[in-house]
């Protein structure tokens, strides 16, 4: 093939964008729309009228889109309870695949789709166009080459995720239960909660988690949450984010016995001690003396392409031209954790251990869903939101 034939399943915020902005801008090299789908005739006569273009077929059931033979690949971008279910579709039919995050509600649905993932002859990747960003790639590297020693601590304050009550109410579905399954965690955060595993290299082996359920707002769900990590070789950490507080703060630390790395404001610095500092506590003959200590703001490589990098990406490794960056099984992590501070926060603060009791969690979430209530919303209507994305490339 010489471009990767894409249908997209969606066609709302996300899907539209990558539609409009992405496939019709031509930012895509080696791939092109010929599919678009959504249950919702509207939105699908809204795109008609966007896009103009005879050569994109449409669809209303995404089943026979999948059969139609017209695409080598698809974008799921669909409620968060629908992502595997629609990306199993996908790869039992040997169709290339790339899920919007997170890769499900729950992990017991999530590690039946990675499963089928492990038996199918399709690539599947998540969209987590966070780790394109060159300063959360550099910190990875860092870490993962020594350069803070051992871990001794991860704080990352993410509170710039200010939404009004207009927001929430854009959509019957969004911010219930039953919905979208959870707030500020499985909305705005999976790429942190991502992210925060992946820099790091591990992820907790408990967590405590404090969650506020419409503290801020007139939502069902947790819209603030205070978590509390602790791993392996007794490192802790704190995970702070709402959607209730302006300004906010983005910052992303992680300190270790070598020194820590601070990602803020678009910049990332290094500190190196100079001695590691537990050989220095040792050795030192001075009780109040510390560790000289190396600053310097790293260079990057500067790149930073976001969405567009992981379809260019995805395309260029379906051509054989690339290697895949991000493979989708490993949607899974983030999705553990998410799902262990809920359950701690339904449980009061409790210690959770990871792995996740994926039938208690799902039990406790069950029991949300039984009680949840969409609201009255215009689910016809589509936001614009190229370049809101932006602001947490920092």
């Amino acid at each position: 093939m010489e471009k990767v034939r894409f249908g997209i399943i969606g066609l709302g915020n996300q899907g539209s964008m990558y539609a409009a902005h992405l496939f019709a801008g031509g930012r895509i090299k080696n791939g092109v729309v010929t599919a678009l789908c959504d249950i919702n005739p509207a939105k699908i006569d809204a795109m008609k009228n966007r896009l103009n273009d005879d050569g994109i077929r449409y669809f209303e059931n995404y089943v026979e889109m999948l059969d139609s033979g017209l695409i080598d690949a698809a974008l799921i971008e669909v409620p968060h309870y629908l992502h595997p279910e629609m990306t199993e579709a996908c790869l039992v039919r040997g169709i290339n695949v790339i899920c919007e995050k997170p890769a499900g509600v729950y992990t017991k649905h999530v590690r039946e789709m990675n499963e089928i993932a492990e038996k199918s002859s399709a690539l599947f990747a998540m969209m987590f166009n966070q780790r394109t960003n060159c300063l959360y790639r550099k910190m990875r590297e860092i870490i993962a080459g020594g350069g803070i020693g051992e871990l001794q601590r991860v704080t990352w304050i993410i509170t710039d995720w200010y939404r009004t009550q207009k927001y929430y109410d854009s959509g019957s579905w969004r911010a219930t239960w039953d919905g979208e399954g959870g707030g500020v965690l499985i909305n705005q955060c999976p790429h942190q909660l991502d992210l925060v595993q992946w820099v790091v290299g591990k992820l907790p082996v408990s967590v405590r988690g404090f969650c506020e359920y419409g503290k801020w707002h007139d939502i069902e769900v947790e819209d603030e949450v205070t978590a509390f990590f602790k791993y392996d070789n007794g490192a802790t950490g704190v995970f702070i984010t709402t959607t209730g507080e302006t300004p906010g703060t983005n910052r992303f630390e992680v300190s270790g016995t070598g020194g820590k790395v601070v990602c803020e404001g678009g910049s990332l610095k290094w500190y190196k001690n100079r001695t590691d500092s537990q050989v220095y506590s040792k050795t030192c003959d001075q009780g109040f003396s510390i560790p000289g200590v190396e600053a310097m703001e790293v260079e990057t490589d500067g790149l930073n392409p976001q969405h567009e990098g992981i379809i260019n990406n995805f395309a260029d490794a379906i051509l054989g031209l690339a290697e895949p960056f991000v493979d989708g099984r490993e949607g899974i992590k983030g999705v553990e954790l998410m799902n262990a501070i809920e359950l701690s926060g339904w449980k009061n603060g409790e210690e959770v251990k990871l792995p996740v009791d994926e039938d208690e969690y799902l039990e406790h979430l069950n029991a949300h869903r039984r009680v949840s209530r969409y609201k009255k919303a215009d689910d016809n209507a589509v936001a614009d939101t190229t370049g809101t994305f932006e602001s947490k490339k920092l």
